[in-house]
This record gives structure tokens, sequence and C-alpha cells, in this order.
């Protein structure tokens, strides 16, 4: 038992570590899922969201302009106890209301209860804030048999969102807003058609409240051992679409096998038989049907899970009409600042020739569509590069046919049918590093590419299959090749290209990049979403995502200077791929959330090379394997009362000199106060070895010994040090005794510490 004076120093000591308090605030909110989906421009549409720590939703933050939520009511699920109260309540109020009925008769006639006045009557009874539609799927959901219990979707959020007429179509990403912060994001679509959410039970009889005249975007969720089923009409000569977006909207979840919902789509028409099927569209899980109906009448299309799994958060889309869909370009690219002419195929095309500008593009993937009046196809990736270009030229397909090409360059061309190879020749010269590298899978080409590399007379010197990708979050299966060889000498060579599986075809379709070898760095920061207070300090985890064999320091900082923010161990040490670093927070509130960007800059190959950090949410999938999926933007929020007084900061210029074997001192300027008795530290997720030996706190520096083994860590080891604060109290009985147990305070999170481990003094 505490004594108030206890209590008062404990909240006292974590007032002065308000520069550090925990990492993320407990609670923080978390989107499972968001159902529907999405939206038709012009429309209001009610989305549930389901997730956890969503009490107090107060709003929605969606990104791109013309769409505003407003939050309608908040269902936490009920525990059996409740439940039973509950139905016996609703009960007690049925009986009570038949009886005043049946004393008021009116000529023979009985009116009925209202079961909604009934519901909401036990409900308030209870004092549960709760509506029929919510109670009737809660029961729904715990009755079934096949329901696995999942706390982190059980809490629901439903949202009145309006979506302007001239909203920009396309991807969104929703975050819900709570008094403890943001939630993470997930993908919501805004687009022309009319929507559609089905209606169960519609596993046997299928739904047929689709609109009589397609095309429609039709809204479901799939539970366990579902099938929906949706009864529409076509006419003759109709060329459908029926394009599925689940795995898009859900990349990764991580505690099912594959990893996501691997939808299945079927066709059926009106005397049952199936004319169509598919389990994906070519490597892509999202399947699509395309489908030219040869009779007037009415269709039924199927989709499920492919092992009938399902919970409400195997959440689903399908486009269904006679939309545009694009299913391949060619070439894959084109140069910065040039016009490229672009074949484009698919079904519904108004066109099959585009021209795309490059002028003013930088870099990067540019998406490329096609209209049809007010409907917009798929986005497919066009990628924009800044070396010269080429067309591949058949024959090529031997040593003797080889097409002559001069580094560097970017090659655009096909593996026209199976068991074809494309051969290229250049000079080299000794010593030289050149690098070949495939952009096929990642551009959306099912090519799975092999890259030889062989000397004038065929003998191999390099060879490449698949070759993994970091900035590739969405892709799992890595089939693009890359291979890097110094030549041995002054000569031909001869690059082939061809598909590991011996496919071939139109759609096969590839950019070869040949180049020398050229050092470069990309950056990606996780997670995308912060919350905390006024003065805090949380801690990010910046990945290098090194290229070329680039191994030197990255130098991290806030783009654009942001007032009240400030950045703690920004760099990322030589050889490293990530690191954890600390972001203290504005001594300031603001109501609306912060969008920052954090830029990198090295020096490569003689040059200072600056690159701006790209968002991401770092997925795991299937319980093991994680991805980098990138986000639009870095949003925190801030929260709290102003605060008073310096930050934290750590004293002294450079990295902490720790000795092997040996012990060094970190200062850390912090009012602490008369509360800084008691305070101990903790290092978070430190190398073995790295120890914190003494903390000797005063009122205006906190300070501690950081102590090294040298069995355990060796000098030339670098890093930042996160290091946690919290008090620690015994426990006492009722009468003042001790009981042997202690209770723990969370007080906060220091300034990243940068270290670096040197030799010890002999």
């Amino acid at each position: 038992m505490y004594s108030l004076r206890r209590i008062r120093s404990a909240a006292a000591l974590a007032a002065f570590l308000a520069a550090a308090p925990a990492v993320r605030a407990q609670g923080e909110p978390h989107i499972g899922y968001a159902y529907p989906a999405g939206g038709c421009q012009g429309a209001v549409v009610e989305i549930t969201i389901g997730g956890e720590n969503l009490r107090g939703v107060t709003g929605a933050v969606i990104s791109g302009g013309g769409i505003d939520a407003k939050v309608i009511r908040y269902t936490k699920p009920l525990t059996q106890q409740q439940l039973s109260n509950l139905t016996r309540k609703i009960r007690e109020l049925t009986e009570r209301q038949k009886q005043k009925h049946e004393a008021r008769k009116r000529g023979g006639e009985f009116v009925p209860p209202d079961p909604a006045i009934t519901f909401k009557a036990a409900s308030l009874a209870l004092g549960l804030d709760l509506d029929l539609v919510g109670y009737t799927a809660m029961r729904a959901k715990l009755s079934d048999p096949r329901r696995q219990p999942n706390a982190q979707l059980d809490e629901t959020v439903r949202l009145y969102v309006t979506l302007a007429a001239d909203a920009e179509p396309g991807r969104r990403e929703l975050r819900v807003k709570t008094g403890r912060g943001l939630s993470n994001p997930v993908a919501i679509h805004v687009g022309p058609c009319r929507e559609y959410c089905e209606k169960e039970p519609n596993d046997k009889s299928p739904d047929a409240g689709l609109p009589p005249w397609l095309p429609v975007v039709v809204n479901g969720q799939i539970l366990p051992g579902d099938v929906d089923r949706f009864r529409f009409r076509a006419t003759k000569g109709t060329r459908l679409v029926a394009a599925v977006s689940a795995r898009s909207l859900m990349p990764y979840l991580a505690d099912a096998v594959p990893g996501w919902f691997q939808a299945t789509l079927a066709l059926f028409d009106a005397k049952g038989k199936e004319v169509a099927y598919v389990d994906d569209f070519r490597f892509d899980p999202d399947p699509v049907i395309y489908y030219e109906v040869p009779e007037t009448g009415e269709y039924v299309l199927e989709i499920k899970d492919a092992i009938f799994r399902g919970r409400e958060d195997f959440v689903y889309r399908i486009a269904l009409g006679e939309l545009p869909f694009v299913t391949g370009i060619f070439p894959l690219g084109g140069r910065t600042g040039a016009k490229t002419t672009v074949a484009v195929e698919g079904w519904n095309l108004p066109v099959s020739r585009l021209t795309l500008d490059t002028e003013g593009k930088g870099p990067g993937i540019l998406p490329v569509s096609v209209c049809k009046g007010k409907h917009v196809s798929n986005r497919v990736p066009f990628a924009v590069g800044t070396l010269p270009e080429c067309l591949e030229a058949e024959p090529n397909s031997d040593r003797g046919g080889a097409q002559k090409v001069k580094l560097p360059l970017v090659v655009n061309g096909r593996i026209g049918r199976p068991g074809d190879w494309d051969v290229f020749r250049f000079d080299g010269r000794a010593g030289e590093e050149i690098v070949a590298e495939v952009h096929a899978r990642r551009l959306g080409s099912p090519l799975d590419s092999l890259l030889k590399l062989c000397d004038a007379k065929g003998k191999p010197l390099a060879v490449n299959d698949d070759h993994r990708d970091e900035a590739a979050g969405l892709t799992t299966h890595h089939a693009d090749s890359l291979l890097s060889c110094k030549l041995p000498k002054d000569g031909t060579y001869l690059l082939h290209l061809g598909d590991t599986q011996h496919k071939g075809g139109a759609t096969h379709a590839y950019r070869l990049c040949l180049r020398p070898r050229k050092s470069d760095f990309a950056l990606r920061v996780v997670p995308s979403t912060l919350s905390a207070r006024t003065g805090t300090i949380v801690p990010i985890t910046v990945h290098a995502l090194r290229c070329d064999g680039f191994a030197g320091d990255i130098s991290l900082k806030l783009k654009n200077n942001p007032p009240g923010f400030a950045l703690g161990g920004g760099w990322i040490p030589a050889g490293q791929d990530k690191l954890r670093l600390t972001l203290t927070m504005p001594p300031v509130p603001n109501k609306r959330p912060f969008r920052l960007q954090l830029e990198g800059t090295a020096t490569v190959e003689g040059k200072e090379v600056r690159r701006t950090a790209l968002p991401a949410e770092d997925m795991m999938q299937a319980f093991l394997y994680r991805h980098l999926v990138t986000v639009k933007e870095w949003m925190v929020s801030v929260s709290g009362s102003k605060r008073y007084g310096r930050p934290m900061k750590v004293l002294g210029r450079g990295p902490v000199k720790l000795p092997a074997d040996g012990t060094a001192e970190v200062r850390i300027s912090a009012s602490l106060g008369s509360s800084a008795k008691g305070v101990q530290l903790e290092l978070s997720e430190a190398p073995e070895g790295v120890t914190i030996r003494k903390v000797s706190p005063d009122l205006k520096v906190l300070s501690f010994l950081l102590g090294a083994d040298k069995e355990k860590v060796k000098p030339g080891l670098k890093g930042n040090l996160i290091v946690n604060a919290f008090v620690e109290r015994e426990v006492k009985s009722k009468d003042g005794k001790p009981t042997g147990r202690k209770w723990r305070s969370a007080m906060g999170v220091l300034p990243a510490i940068p270290f670096e481990v040197v030799a010890a003094a002999p």
C-alpha cells in the first residue's frame, strides 16, 4: 500500500520526465478493416471500422480532398454475462408490452410491440449503449461455431462518409482519431460506379439486389466457410469484366496463411453451369474474369476463400460490368523528359496506344490508366528512368544473332514465346564492374526472369534467377533478376535473358537495365503514424535499402524543419540496414496531425546524395514474414497540454565513445528536481554486452554509465541506444508490511544515444 507522499513523488517524476514517456501511448487505436472499403462519387456511405482501442473515436483523417466523415456509433463486444442479462431484459420488457397490448386490443386486433423500441429500453436499463443492428450482428457472430475470436477486430465504429461529386477517383488512406491519437491507415476507394453491399444470407440463394443495369461495384465480407453469390442480368454481346479487390485492400494478415484473403471467382449461367472460374490474375492473388456474354439472361457470380476461411477483415470489392481493364502495356517504361508511345492491351479499351509525356517527372513509377467515358481502368505501373533506352531487336535468341548494345542502356523487350532467349552483346574492359537488372514482375509482367553473363566463347561468368528487392513491399515472389560482375579482361561479353519456367508471350515484357555499378540508397521510416503527447519522445525505425554495395554512413534530419520537433540519434552507421531513432514532440498541441518528412544524406562515390524516407507499415505475413509496405503520408498526432521547460537532450558532441571492457558516462539535460530520486533506466533492444552500470540523477542532469563486455562487444560496433526510464516501488500490504512484490511505473524514453565501441586503453 502506497503512502500519499510516494504517489505524489511518482506523479511529479512522471511530469518531469514528460519529455520521455512510454514508447507509444497505451491503447492507441488500431484498424483491422474498413467495410465497405469505398464508395461512389457524390454518395453518402456508412462504413464500419473494425479494430481495437476504438472507444472515443471522434473523427477520421482521409488522404486527398472531397471526403468528410462523421462518427455514428462505437460498439464494443458484450461479455457472455452482459449478453445473457440483455437477452433476459428483452424478454421481460417484451412480455410486459404484450400484456399491455392485450389489455388494449382494438376490435380484436393485436398490436405487436416494436422490437427496436423494446431493445433500446432494455439496453438503456442495463447501461449499455447499443442499437438493434449492432446487437443482431453480435449475436450472429457469437452463435457461429465456425467463428474464431479475434480481439483485434472486435470493436467497431460506424462512420457516415460523404463523398463529393468531384472527389478524385482512386485509392485513399483512412485513419481514425481518438484522444490517444491516430490509427494506422487502411485503404478505401472512390469511383464513379454505383455501389452495392451484399445482403446475407446469399450462399445458397443468390443475392438478387444488384442494380438492373451494370456496371456496379459489389462490396462484401467472407466469414468462416462463407460463399457469396450474386444474381444479375446481362445482355448478349456484353464484354463482361469482374475484377476483385481483396488482397490489394488488406495486403498482409499476420495470423492467416498464406497471409491474405485468397479469393476465388466463378461465373454461372442461368442453368447453373459454370462458364468461368479464376483464383488469381497471373501472379496477382486478386482474380479477374473476362467473359463475352453469349445469351441474354440471368447469371450468378460467386466469390469465396480458396480454403473456406473467413472473418470480418476478409473484405472485398468486385467491379462488375463492361468496364475498361488494362492487361498489359509495352514498353514498360521510358526516359525522363521524353514522350513515349505505349501500346495498351486489355478489355473494353477505347484506344490501343497512349503517348506518355514524362516532362518534369523524376525517376520512379508513373501509374497509367485508360478512361472510357466516366469509367477509369485499373492502374498499371510505367517505369521512368534516366538512362538511354532502346527496343529489343529480333532475331536475337542465340550467340550468333546477339543484339549489340552499348552501356549504359535500358532495353525494352519481350520473351515472345515459350523457351525463347534474348541475347545481347556488349564490349567491356578489364576490371569494369557492370550491373544487369531486370524489371518485369515489379511492373506487372508475369516473366520469371533468368540472367546469365558469359564471355565471348560462351563461358558463364555470373548467373542470377531471383533477387529480393526490399523496396517492393507488396511482392512475395521476387522473380526479377540482378547480377553484378567485375569483367576479367577487355573484350566482348554476352548477356542471356530468359524465363526460368520456359514460358513466354506478348505479356512477358521486361526492362533490362545495363549499367556500370553505381552505389545508391533508399529509406523507409516506420511506423507511418505516430501519436504522442506534447514534449514526449517516441522511438521510430529507419530502414536503409542499400544499392550496389553502398555501405557508408547516412545522416538523417527532418525536412523543412517543422517547429518543435527534434530528431535524436540522426544517423545510420556504415554497413547497417536499419536503426532505431527517437522523435521529440513539440511542446504545444495541435488539433490537426502533422505531415512530416525525413531526409537522409550520404556521400556516395564522392558526391552528396539526398533521399527522402518513404513512410511505411512494417507488416507481418502468416506469422513469420515481414514486409515494408509504403503509404502516402507520415502523420504525427500531438495531443495534451502545453509543456514548459526545455526538452531532454544528450549533452556532448558526436557518438559516446564506449571502450571495450570499460565504461563511458552519458549526460542528459533534464530538469528533474527533487523527484529524480528513485528513477531507474533500462536499455531497449541493445546489443548483447552493452549494459547500464550506474544511474546518478541530480536536479538538472541525468547521468549514467554505459558498460561494455569485451567478450561480447568488439571495437567498431556503432548504433543508437534506446533507454527506458521507470520507477519501482515496493508493494506493501494494508497493514504496511512488505509483500515481496514490486510495482513498476514506466516514466518514458530518453533521447536516442549514438554510441561507438572503441578499443580499450592499454
